[in-house]
């Protein structure tokens, strides 16, 4: 990939061929040979006038300033990896990824925004995947259109690699499998899931990390993205996890689903560097994994 430097809204390449001063139409095609972007992107930006050529550089207005479009809401929020076109947050427990009615605060993208303008950046608040609300762990964000269409397209792709820890309620017989098990709505709970013939694909891949007396730490890892899912599977498999009452766990030991994401992998949109990610086990389920630990041994 051709070295670049951003300077304020602008990303500035090296002008590689004299002749495209000034640039010409067809040029466009060969500025997008050096970058990573899609070619409709960059159609648009030069269409818009927001590709230049000026002092042997090109230039291209892909860090414009933009209007929020959540209210700004200041919480303390763990920033896991950040640079000019992505941002990993570690999300809290009881925080919606964003809204799901008009007015709703108290979310990770009302504290998104806050974070940005707090440090000046006039982003918009994108998230490429979701949460649950009491689901801790890493979310990903792009910081600009051109970031956006790209990891989009990557999550589209399965090339992005979510790989979650869970607490779950029994002995495991088989340490290792796929749970391969559609999932649709739930005819007789708004807001709930099951599996069912009818619905969606959903792929779960599971380890059991550490078996315990009466419950176990897994590793997940989801091929698809279909609400509840990791919930949903464990709980068909007969372990649903800890804390979730919603779907058979007791919530004796925990008030919630003893659910995180731990990791996040993936290819940097631009720099297509290989990113990883790691959000460390919020205190509550420490503690959790500590009773449960404790509990073995006795």
């Amino acid at each position: 990939m051709t070295a670049w430097k951003r300077s304020g809204e602008w990303l500035e390449l090296p002008l590689p061929n004299a002749a495209w001063k000034p640039l010409r139409p067809g040029a466009v095609d060969e500025i997008a040979a050096l970058l990573p972007v899609p070619r409709k992107y960059f159609l648009r930006l030069a269409s818009q006038g927001r590709i230049r050529v000026q002092d042997d550089l090109v230039r291209l207005q892909v860090f414009p300033n933009e209007e929020g479009t959540f209210k700004p809401e200041e919480h303390d929020i763990e920033i896991l990896f950040e640079d000019d076109f992505c941002l990993v947050v570690n999300k809290p427990a009881g925080m919606s990824v964003h809204p799901s009615e008009a007015g709703q605060g108290g979310t990770l993208a009302s504290a998104v925004a806050s974070y940005y303008q707090s440090t000046g950046q006039a982003c918009a608040v994108r998230h490429i995947h979701r949460l649950d609300q009491d689901t801790t762990g890493a979310v990903l964000y792009a910081k600009n259109e051109w970031a956006h269409v790209l990891l989009d397209e990557a999550m589209r792709d399965k090339r992005i690699d979510r790989r979650y820890v869970a607490i779950a309620e029994g002995v495991f017989k088989t340490k290792q499998g796929v749970i391969d098990a559609p999932i649709g709505k739930d005819r007789h709970h708004s807001g709930k899931r099951r599996v069912t013939p009818g619905g969606d694909q959903a792929v779960t891949h599971y380890r059991v990390l550490r078996q315990l007396k009466h419950a176990a730490l897994v590793e997940l890892e989801l091929d698809t993205g279909r609400t509840h899912q990791i919930r949903v599977h464990l709980s068909h498999l007969g372990h649903p996890l800890a804390g979730d009452s919603l779907y058979g766990g007791s919530s004796r030991l925990f008030h919630r689903q003893a659910l995180h994401g731990e990791r996040l992998t993936f290819e940097h949109p631009v720099t297509q560097k290989p990113i990883e990610v790691h959000a460390n086990l919020p205190l509550d389920f420490q503690q959790l994994l500590a009773k449960v630990e404790a509990a073995t041994k006795m």
